[in-house]
């Protein structure tokens, strides 16, 4: 007896040890790396324009922490990263995820349940439940999709999805790969709300239209600015950009009466975090005050917090009545395939 106590202490002292041994290991981090949070996100937010050099400026200011970026494309390029990544994560923070990819980023677990701090006194009242009960996205701002028009161009607004299908639209519309770009998954589930079973009867009619896909955001809307087409596919908000820093309300955001889908931001904690406790403070912060009052003059978005009060540009850029459309985050997923498969993608 006093043999197999002997050996089952011994087995449970080494047992123990590896297993401390391999969480310190795990947990281990130099000096310099636990000053640092180290976040993926996208272009336009990481830019100099963006709202990410002045957020991490502030946030160092309030905290010690150093922020550093790593621009991974768009938002679904920031989640194809952290999968690559599942077995050995190398990011703090994914900042540019949304409410349409956070149902992939759940199922792949890639996230850590993190609700920040003062969140429910802080971020507006329904805002957070297009990422469901958990808190593995926190978001920090949101509009709603829309065709922006040129109108200096020499075709007529749409007034629908629907008339996007028209001859005189054809190469007229820019739009961005779903499978790359969260507009372009955006557009997509806009469809889907829109036309149901049948998105792909209407993209088949669609196909005409559109001029090319490109990967992301910042490319797309670069060729619209450009004058490449009269119309590309973008934020609600994004006129407002015009009307402050050109001084011109020649780009205008069309509003159906069929209704647009939203997209909501967020950033989350990366499921093994080298530094969490550097990236739930950064989390804190998005939503504070500080940081969430760089939002509307640099991302051109409306802010997750309620108590920050958008500039005059936004004045009648944002309409108070356009209609919200709900639709199925797996349908729209389900469709991606099909959709870039009719357009030879």
């Amino acid at each position: 007896m006093k043999k197999i106590i002997y050996i089952f202490l011994t087995l449970l002292t080494i047992y123990g040890s590896a297993a401390c041994i391999s969480c310190s290991r795990k947990n281990s981090i130099s000096a310099e790396r636990a000053q640092e949070v180290l976040i993926y996100t996208y272009d336009s937010f990481m830019g100099e324009w963006g709202p990410g050099p002045q957020i991490a400026k502030d946030f160092e200011t309030a905290t010690g922490f150093k922020v550093t970026y790593v621009n991974c494309g768009d938002g679904a390029q920031i989640l194809s990263k952290a999968l690559l990544e599942k077995d050995s994560p190398q990011s703090d923070v994914l900042l540019g995820l949304d409410n349409n990819l956070i149902g992939k980023a759940r199922t792949e677990k890639v996230l850590a349940d993190y609700k920040p701090k003062d969140a429910d006194k802080i971020i507006r009242e329904g805002l957070h439940e297009a990422f469901g009960k958990d808190w593995i996205l926190t978001p920090f701002d949101y509009s709603q999709f829309a065709l922006i028009y040129d109108t200096q161009s020499n075709v007529p607004a749409p007034a629908s999805l629907e008339d996007l299908t028209k001859p005189e639209y054809a190469k007229k519309v820019i739009l961005m790969d779903p499978r790359t770009s969260t507009p372009g998954l955006g557009f997509l589930a806009w469809t889907v709300a829109v036309f149901g079973d049948g998105y792909a009867d209407y993209w088949k009619a669609l196909k005409p239209s559109v001029l090319t896909m490109s990967p992301g955001w910042s490319a797309g809307y670069g060729l619209f600015t450009a004058g490449e087409a009269p119309l590309v596919i973008s934020y609600m908000t994004s006129p407002a950009y015009h009307v402050y820093a050109e001084n011109t309300e020649r780009y205008k955001a069309l509003v159906f009466a069929e209704g647009h889908v939203q997209q909501v931001e967020g950033a989350g904690v990366t499921k093994g975090a080298p530094n969490e406790k550097g990236a739930r403070a950064f989390i804190d912060f998005l939503i504070s005050d500080t940081a969430q009052n760089v939002i509307p003059l640099t991302q051109w978005m409306i802010p997750a917090n309620k108590n920050i009060v958008l500039p005059d540009c936004y004045k009648e850029i944002v309409p108070e009545d356009a209609k919200t459309l709900s639709y199925d985050e797996e349908k729209v997923s389900a469709a991606v395939n099909p959709v870039m498969d009719i357009l030879g993608n």
